[in-house]
């Protein structure tokens, strides 16, 4: 057979697939488009779909014709604020459709990337960046990486949002802009870690990589420790528990490794759009998702399950404000 099709993430434990009949609703809703997407695994994402809470419907939000936004528009503001992002998305359009981004040769072989944006009302969450899918080509050495970005303009009605912009388009078109280019921020780093070595070696992922180093260094011992430890405390509540397999290094610095990630994307975005969501927010949401990836809680253990993410919270806060405190994030 000439093409392998793999997709990191795609054997779950059985718990992560119960994340409830409205998320089970969207995936159907996503894979019987006109562009299937049948290995849709969230990168960052809580679970293999967000929690049913995140997965609400608004009927008046369904009712508005997103047609309305102008793509030269949504792409001219992020060319404003960063160019490797704009590269990223230059030749793609915004209909599900996957667009060659990037091409690269090394050892023999082809390596490119190719990257969908669609844009719809699907829930609470702002937007969504997928695990690629790597598609392997041995008769054509060629290996093909495809990312998948979900753009979710539900904040449209937003107060600060329409103070600003009262015109409906340019408020929609803005907010795209914001969206995907938080969403584009990871999957830019996601896409470095596949290329070549040595290839990688753009400001946004040597910067991300100075973050991450920071955020695990004795300078910020006694916060990553706290979070770390709360980490490994979740995973003992998940169902599928085992002294083997619980708290493992690599699973809680993966972990860990998406709150910083979360926090650089979230601080990068801000500095270009404005906006800024306050670190007791971000850390509450992504505490929350952080706690779902590791453990998601069962009917038997929700009470000592919220307990333990609300300490890890409180910590990711501090931690949240111990790196806007030491780290000066460039602009």
């Amino acid at each position: 057979m000439e093409q392998e099709t793999q997709t990191a993430g795609a054997k779950k434990a059985s718990s992560r697939e119960k994340a409830g009949s409205q998320a089970y609703s969207i995936r159907e809703k996503m894979s019987s488009s006109a562009s299937p997407f049948p290995y849709l695994a969230p990168v960052f994402a809580p679970v293999s779909f967000p929690a049913p809470e995140y997965l609400f419907y608004s009927p008046t939000l369904l009712q508005l014709d997103l047609n309305i936004y102008r793509e030269p528009v949504i792409k001219s503001l992020i060319k404003k604020h960063s160019e490797d992002l704009y590269r990223l998305i230059k030749k793609t359009h915004f209909d599900g459709k996957y667009y060659q981004v990037k091409s690269v040769r090394s050892g023999g072989w082809e390596y490119c990337w190719e990257l969908a944006v669609r844009v719809e009302f699907f829930g609470k969450l702002q937007g969504l960046a997928f695990e690629p899918e790597r598609v392997i080509s041995r008769k054509r050495k060629k290996i093909t990486f495809r990312y998948l970005i979900l753009v979710n303009p539900h904040e449209l009605w937003d107060e600060e949002l329409v103070e600003r912009l009262w015109n409906i388009q340019e408020r929609i078109e803005f907010l795209m802009a914001k969206i995907l280019f938080h969403e584009c921020i990871h999957v830019f780093i996601s896409l470095e870690k596949t290329l070549p070595s040595g290839l990688g070696q753009t400001d946004i992922s040597l910067e991300f990589r100075e973050v991450l180093e920071f955020a695990n260094s004795g300078k910020l011992c006694p916060e990553s420790y706290g979070v770390k430890l709360h980490i490994q405390n979740l995973s003992a509540l998940s169902p599928d528990f085992s002294e083997s397999s619980a708290g493992k290094p690599g699973t809680v610095s993966e972990i860990y490794e998406f709150l910083i990630h979360e926090k650089y994307s979230i601080k990068k975005t801000d500095q270009a759009f404005g906006f800024s969501w306050s670190n007791r927010k971000i850390s509450r949401n992504y505490a929350r998702m952080a706690a779902l990836k590791m453990a998601p809680y069962s009917d038997s253990n929700k009470k000592d399950w919220e307990r333990e993410v609300f300490r890890l919270s409180r910590d990711v806060e501090e931690l949240y404000d111990r790196i806007d405190s030491n780290y000066v994030f460039l602009l």
